[in-house]
């Protein structure tokens, strides 16, 4: 009877991942599709950017903050290098991805310098978030922004500082969110914070632009407040940075 309760257990397991296709199998590894929710809701979310959003993995990092919090989740990313959210809005991956729904919510990343641009903010931020958003909407979901940080040396082609280049980008994505009725997620903002309270902690790459791991974590603890509603301070997920650090980003990303 053992035998025979076991193979039909392991039919049960199949048939859950063709279910979920091609990524079903990672996701029973791991045990955090939204298959395996129960009744808890499972918060569903498409990332869209480039690579500051794949740099050490944000979405999987966000997730792990839901999870340390109790909840289920669930995350897919589309995030090829360089990448504009022009370019992301004709993008076949993008629409059919969005079709795959349903999603709680889609989280939209602007290449680095667009926002901050006037020009390239008029050409390509504004019209492709605003194409993303809609199309999000469309689907289903709530469309966020990703607001991001500035360089670490600024933008000095473009005569900004650190400081000239985040003012740049708070008004770009606040233009981007006007224009789309998208809701800004204010990373950019928290990273000034970090910087002004712990110095210390290291939010760049050695290149000064992508997150550090740090950053990421940042990153990741503002989406979990502003996707769930609720403060990341005191969750038990650290992504393996000292506790204190963890701790105070927590606390900073939760807001003023």
């Amino acid at each position: 009877m053992r035998g025979r309760g076991s193979f039909t257990g392991l039919l049960a397991v199949i048939a859950i991942v063709v279910a979920l296709g091609l990524g079903g199998w990672a996701l029973l590894r791991n045990g955090t599709g939204c298959a395996f929710a129960g009744s808890t809701p499972c918060l569903r979310v498409l990332f869209i950017g480039n690579s500051y959003t794949s740099a050490n993995d944000l979405p999987g990092t966000f997730a792990a903050l839901v999870r340390s919090g109790g909840g289920a989740v669930e995350v897919r990313m589309i995030a090829p290098g360089g990448a504009f959210l022009a370019d992301q809005a004709s993008s076949a991956e993008v629409a059919q991805a969005l079709a795959a729904g349903p999603w709680a919510a889609v989280v939209l990343q602007e290449q680095s310098q667009a926002p901050a641009s006037p020009q390239v903010l008029a050409d390509q931020s504004v019209p492709g978030s605003r194409s993303l958003a809609l199309a999000a909407m469309s689907a289903g979901a709530a469309p966020y922004l990703l607001q991001t940080w500035a360089h670490r040396d600024g933008w000095p082609e473009a005569g900004m500082d650190y400081a000239r280049m985040q003012a740049a980008l708070d008004a770009g994505y606040d233009a981007m969110a006007a224009s789309s009725g998208a809701t800004v997620v204010r990373a950019g903002d928290a990273w000034q914070r970090v910087l002004a309270a712990a110095p210390a902690i290291a939010l760049w790459a050695d290149d000064g632009s992508h997150p550090s791991i740090a950053g990421t974590y940042l990153a990741a603890c503002v989406l979990y407040q502003a996707l769930t509603g609720r403060s990341p301070a005191g969750l038990g997920e650290t992504a393996g940075l000292p506790a204190a650090d963890a701790a105070l980003l927590q606390v900073v990303a939760a807001g003023p």
